[in-house]
């Protein structure tokens, strides 16, 4: 059996692994330690069991990961987000958006879109939006006489954003797999990521003034005094605190002013002054910020120890090389490859979260870009974008998961599907501008940073 066959069956023992359950970044470590002592096996050469190369690979990439100063913005980014949750700040702001937003159709599900996009560029996570979400504005739209799939959408779709808008952890993510900017993939990303939620609210509004009866308009007495120097108050006091961390994040970074560490240090010492000033910086809510951010940023690093390893030995016993000579075998046309490339992420993300999927699977296309002619950058954004759709598309519509798990007990998974397609007609729409016209990703990166070489 050749070595190109058995790292296919690596791969393929590896994805059936998962689908049953095992843990996603011990699998990969003890599948790569595994057939990479087969890989680097020499029995002329070994003086014990344990000398082996594989072993020291193992080792290089544990410190590898440790050291790269990438990396280290993502638990910064991390305890931002988190430590912004655990202070209530979120209820304040979905209320103000809320009224800053009644007077346009659908004015409730606007709010929580925005409120969706805001927090979700602030903490990345996706199951901790949908979720926050849906204990807060869904129970509020359904009390609203709001269509239950209607709202269940808005929630899903806006909860999903922060996958693309910066300071996204994603693309660090992606940044650290690809060396691509940082900088140049926010850049690239912010007129997608606002195009696709500028989608989401004018399909929001174009339908609650096509059937108001799917979003009523919000009664006097439910909104209180409306008077306009108690929104300028509220707004003051819950979005505009908020809005100007991330923007001050992300603007550093722009700007060449911080790297995307010190700006993550910059954001999460904003996020502790912001809660402070709320008068919701407590202990225990503290404790509970920084267990979540050491528990998430330990699964991501994990996740580069075990995926660099397993990608290691899968180069070694020619998997790239099969899988790229078989590709470029096809005579695909770049869009063509572009297309193919992002319908496997699009399957992959049922049941895989995007930073398996950008870790472990992305880097298998990278090889073949240069040979498509695609900039690399281009290809993270549309990977960002479609990953929206992973998590919005049933059977497997991890986001739906997450609302129906917090929902109230009358609201069926059914419900919920149906109101995620409109918004995932929105995602695939938005796709395909970003095929036709390429330049709305790459014109910001340009313009600023000039044409990468």
């Amino acid at each position: 059996m050749s070595d190109p066959l058995i790292a296919v069956i690596m791969l393929g023992i590896f994805i059936l692994t998962i689908l049953l359950g095992f843990p996603i970044c011990f699998t990969l470590m003890a599948m790569g330690v595994a057939f990479g002592y087969y890989a680097y096996y020499d029995a002329e050469r070994m003086s014990s069991i344990f000398d082996n190369q594989i072993f020291d690979l193992l080792v290089n990439q544990t410190y590898s990961v440790m050291a790269n100063d990438v990396l280290t913005a993502v638990p910064l980014f991390l305890f931002m987000g988190y430590i912004v949750e655990r202070a209530n700040i979120v209820d304040r702001l979905f209320f103000s958006m809320q009224i800053a937003a009644r007077r346009l159709p659908g004015s409730m599900a606007i709010a929580a879109l925005g409120t969706c996009a805001l927090f979700a560029t602030a903490t990345g996570i996706i199951g901790a939006v949908v979720t926050l979400m849906g204990l807060l504005a869904f129970p509020s739209m359904l009390k609203a006489r709001y269509d239950t799939s209607f709202a269940a959408g808005v929630i899903c779709a806006g909860g999903c954003l922060g996958i693309l808008i910066p300071p996204s952890i994603m693309l660090i993510v992606y940044s650290a797999t690809s060396n691509v900017s940082v900088v140049r993939l926010y850049a690239g990303a912010i007129l997608p990521g606002f195009m696709l939620a500028g989608l989401y609210v004018l399909y929001v509004m174009g339908r609650a003034m096509w059937n108001p009866k799917l979003a009523p308009k919000p009664k006097a007495e439910d909104m209180g005094d409306l008077s306009y120097g108690r929104v300028i108050i509220m707004m003051m006091t819950s979005f505009f605190p908020l809005a100007f961390l991330i923007l001050s994040v992300l603007g550093a970074i722009l700007f060449g002013l911080a790297t995307p560490s010190e700006a993550a240090s910059m954001g999460a010492l904003g996020g502790l002054v912001l809660a402070a000033a709320y008068r919701a910086l407590t202990w225990e809510r503290l404790k509970e910020s920084v267990y979540l951010t050491v528990r998430t940023s330990a699964m991501v690093c994990w996740l580069f120890v075990g995926s660099w390893t397993f990608a290691s030995v899968f180069s070694y016993l020619g998997g790239h090389s099969l899988i790229e000579e078989t590709v470029l075998g096809m005579g695909l046309t770049p869009v063509m490859f572009l297309i193919m490339a992002q319908f496997i992420i699009f399957l992959l993300g049922w049941p895989l979260e995007w930073s398996e999927i950008i870790i472990i699977f992305v880097p298998i296309f990278l090889p073949m870009l240069p040979a498509f002619g695609v900039d690399p950058l281009f290809f993270g954004i549309l990977v960002a974008m479609n990953l929206q759709t992973s998590f919005l598309t049933p059977p497997m519509a991890m986001a739906a998961y997450y609302l129906k798990g917090v929902a109230p007990p009358h609201v069926q998974l059914i419900d919920i599907f149906k109101g995620v397609l409109p918004f995932l007609s929105m995602v695939i729409l938005a796709m395909v501008l970003l095929y036709v016209f390429p330049q709305i990703i790459m014109y910001l990166p340009d313009l600023v940073y000039g044409k990468a070489r």
